[in-house]
């Protein structure tokens, strides 16, 4: 009923799930649940300046969530060229009640790792979308970008892998702010939870 509900108020169908990855660094499309975002966005503070970007958007539920509860804008990379084209039909449906979307909302169809970081994006969000190889290559792209630009910048795991979670930990400057343990989901499945990481702000010089 949940998920009715929000898929008719924010006007988009990202609820059926069909087919698989061919490839082995990328897995299969899995959108992130309402009840999970939900609870998301009454722990953390997303602000209307904040730019999301999701790597491996699928039909984009979560960038059109976050706009339409938190007002921010965002972008989503997907690989796959008929979930792009999925969430394009949803952006056209989307843009239908909330006009302002068409230019604070972006869809691009790409590798993750060949996304270009612009010097807007600053939280970025992964729903255990492809294999720690491709994760590290995106998070260097982070790092290049806030080098040349310096920012404050978030990562945002959603059924986090132990790999990306040893990868951040063990082998960059950012750190855990923050754990959000999805109840009652969590009490069976210890990976009902989202991991916030910060880029430590000695590290990139932030202000």
């Amino acid at each position: 009923m949940e998920e009715q509900y929000y898929e008719a108020l924010l006007n988009i169908k990202t609820n059926d799930q069909k087919g698989f990855s061919q490839s082995l660094h990328y897995h299969r499309y899995e959108a992130t649940p309402y009840s999970g975002l939900e609870q998301l966005r009454k722990r953390y503070e997303f602000k209307r300046s904040d730019r999301v970007v999701d790597f491996g958007c699928g039909k984009a539920r979560t960038i059109f969530y976050l706009h339409h509860f938190c007002h921010t804008s965002g972008i989503g990379i997907e690989m796959d060229e008929k979930l792009y084209k999925a969430a394009m039909n949803n952006k056209a449906s989307y843009v239908k009640k909330n006009s302002q979307a068409q230019h604070e909302l972006e869809l691009t169809c790409c590798l993750a790792e060949d996304y270009q970081i612009q010097t807007e994006d600053s939280i970025f969000y992964f729903f255990n979308p492809f294999s720690v190889q491709v994760f590290m290559k995106v998070i260097n792209n982070i790092l290049l970008s806030v080098e040349n630009y310096k920012r404050k910048v978030d990562i945002i795991l959603y059924y986090p892998s132990t790999d990306y979670i040893f990868y951040l930990e063990n082998q960059t400057a950012f750190e855990l702010v923050d754990e959000i343990k999805l109840m009652p989901l969590y009490e069976k499945n210890k990976n009902e939870r989202f991991l916030i990481y910060r880029l430590r702000m000695e590290e990139c010089s932030c202000k």
